[in-house]
C-alpha cells in the first residue's frame, strides 16, 4: 500500500569464581551494586563501605547516544541537511524509546528501592521531584514556541491546552500541527509518572512476584493489541502516513514497551539480586544480543508503517535498549568504567537539546543563510549543532539548576518537618537527579 518506506523517507516526503574476570567483577558489584537511587543519591547498604561516586557513567553514555540520536533524525527529516545525514539518521526515532528505557529504569527504580528498603512509596516527593525537574524549562518553551512563532521550524501548532495538560500525543495532526510535535514523548512520560507511585506501591505491597509479573505481561500484551487495533480501524482505512503517526505512534497506550522493559530492568536489580548478577556479569553477550536485536529491529522497521512493523518494532526496540541498558550498568562494563567528558555533558543537557533544538535549528540555518552558506552544507550542520549545545547549555546553567537546587531547599524543608531531630544528609548533584 505505502511501500517499504522508513520513517525518516516518509517524513521527508511529508565464568568461574577463580578467574580473574569474576574476582574483578565481584568487587565492582559490591562496591557499586545498588549504590544508586534513580535521583542519583548514593545508598549505604551491606554491600558497601560508604558511598560511591555518584555518575553513572553507562547512562551517561546511553542518554548522550538517545539525544544525538534523535537529533540527527529530526536534522534529517525536518530540514535542509547533507546528504549522508540521512543513512545515519534514519533510524534516529528510537532514541525516543531509549529515553523511555532509561527513564524506566531510573524512575521505577527509585520507587522500587522505597520498597526494597522497607520503606513507603513517597508519592509527594517524587511529584515534587519530577515537578521541578521537567516542568520550569518546558513551560518556558512552551512560551517561547507561542509568544515567538518565528520560533517555530513549523507553521501549525497543536493548541496551547493540550501542551499545557500533557494531551498534545492524542489526535496529533502532523500535517497540521508539526511544530514542537517532538512534545509528545513528555506527555507519554507524564502519563507514566503519574500512574507509576500508584502502581508499585499496592504491587511491592502485595509482596507477589507472580502477580508482579502478570501486571507486566498484561500490559505487554496489551500493547501488541492495541496496536493491531489502532492499524486494522484507524489507520489501515485512511492509508495515509499521517494517520499512522497519529493513531499509531504517539498514543501513550501504544508506546509503554520502553517504560515497561526498563522498569523491569529495574526490579531485577531491586528484587532479584542473583539473577541480575548473573546478567551484568555476562554484559558483554548482553550487548552483542542488544546490537542483534537493535538490527532486527532496523531490518523489520524498513517498512515501518506495515502491520507486522506497527505492531512488534517497539517491544523489539525496548528489549533491544533494555539489554544495552543491562550491559552498561554492569559495574565490569567498559560503559561504566570510562567516563567521558563529552557524553557526561551531553546527558547533562540532553532534556534542553530535546526541547529546543527544532526551533534553533529553523533559526540558525535562517541566519547562517544570510551569510550565503548553503542550509544543506556540512558546515551549516556543524554550526547550527554548535548553537543547539549552546542554547541547551544556557538553559541548563539560567533554569535547569537554579530550579533542582531551589527542589532540593524545599525536599530539605519537607524532610526536616517530618523529622524535626534528624540532621540532613548532604546530596551530591547529579544529572540522575530526574
Amino acid at each position: 500500500m505505502l511501500g517499504e518506506r522508513s520513517p525518516a523517507a516518509a517524513l521527508r516526503a511529508l565464568d568461574t569464581p577463580s578467574s580473574p574476570r569474576v574476582r574483578k567483577m565481584a568487587y565492582h558489584q559490591r562496591v557499586s551494586l545498588q549504590c544508586y537511587n534513580a535521583d542519583g543519591t548514593p545508598i549505604v547498604n551491606q554491600h558497601t563501605d560508604g558511598p560511591a561516586d555518584n555518575r553513572l557513567n553507562g547512562l551517561d553514555h546511553l542518554r548522550a547516544l538517545a539525544i544525538t540520536y534523535v537529533f540527527l533524525f529530526h536534522y534529517s527529516t525536518h530540514f535542509p541537511h547533507p546528504k549522508w545525514l540521512e543513512r545515519i539518521g534514519e533510524f534516529g526515532w528510537t532514541g525516543v524509546d531509549l529515553f523511555f528505557v532509561l527513564s524506566g529504569y531510573l524512575v521505577g527504580g527509585q520507587l522500587q528501592r522505597m520498597q526494597a528498603l522497607g520503606g513507603a512509596v513517597a508519592g509527594g516527593e517524587f511529584y515534587i521531584k519530577r515537578f521541578f525537574r521537567i516542568i520550569p524549562v518546558y513551560l518556558l518553551v512552551v512560551a517561547i514556541y507561542f509568544l515567538i512563532p518565528a520560533f517555530r521550524e513549523h507553521e501549525g501548532i497543536a493548541p496551547l491546552w493540550k501542551f499545557l495538560t500533557f494531551t498534545q500525543n492524542f489526535g496529533l495532526d502532523l500535517a497540521a500541527e508539526r511544530a514542537f510535535s517532538h512534545a509528545w514523548s513528555l506527555c507519554v512520560e507524564e502519563h507514566f509518572y503519574l500512574v507509576l507511585p500508584w502502581l508499585i506501591g499496592p504491587l511491592a505491597a502485595s509482596g507477589s512476584a507472580r502477580t508482579a509479573i502478570w501486571v507486566g505481561v498484561s500490559v505487554l500484551i496489551g500493547g501488541l493489541i492495541l496496536r493491531a487495533c489502532s492499524w486494522l480501524e484507524l489507520f489501515h482505512p485512511q492509508g495515509n502516513i499521517v494517520a499512522w503517526w497519529e493513531w499509531v505512534y504517539y498514543p501513550t497506550y501504544n508506546r509503554l514497551d520502553g517504560l515497561l522493559f526498563g522498569v523491569c530492568a529495574a526490579a531485577v536489580q531491586n528484587f532479584m539480586h542473583p539473577l541480575w548478577q548473573r546478567i551484568t556479569s555476562r554484559w558483554k553477550m548482553v550487548a552483542l544480543v542488544g546490537v542483534a536485536l537493535l538490527y532486527c529491529s532496523y531490518v523489520l522497521s524498513a517498512d515501518q508503517y506495515s502491520f507486522v512493523a506497527s505492531v512488534f518494532s517497539f517491544p523489539l526496540i525496548a528489549a533491544a535498549y533494555g539489554c544495552l541498558l543491562f550491559a552498561a550498568v554492569s559495574p565490569a562494563s567498559v560503559l561504566h568504567r570510562i567516563r567521558l567528558t563529552t557524553t557526561s555533558f551531553m546527558a547533562t543537557w540532553s532534556y534542553s537539546i530535546y526541547l529546543t533544538h527544532k526551533g534553533v535549528i529553523h533559526l540558525s540555518q535562517k541566519l547562517i543563510a544570510g551569510f550565503g552558506i548553503a542550509p544543506d552544507s556540512g558546515v551549516t550542520f556543524i554550526l547550527t549543532t554548535l548553537a543547539c549545545v549552546l542554547v541547551a547549555w544556557l538553559l541548563h546553567l539560567t533554569v535547569e539548576r537554579p530550579f533542582m537546587e531551589f527542589r532540593a531547599m524545599v525536599l530539605s524543608r519537607l524532610r526536616s518537618m517530618r523529622a524535626p531531630g534528624r540532621a540532613e544528609i548532604s546530596r551530591p548533584r547529579s544529572i540522575y537527579n530526574r
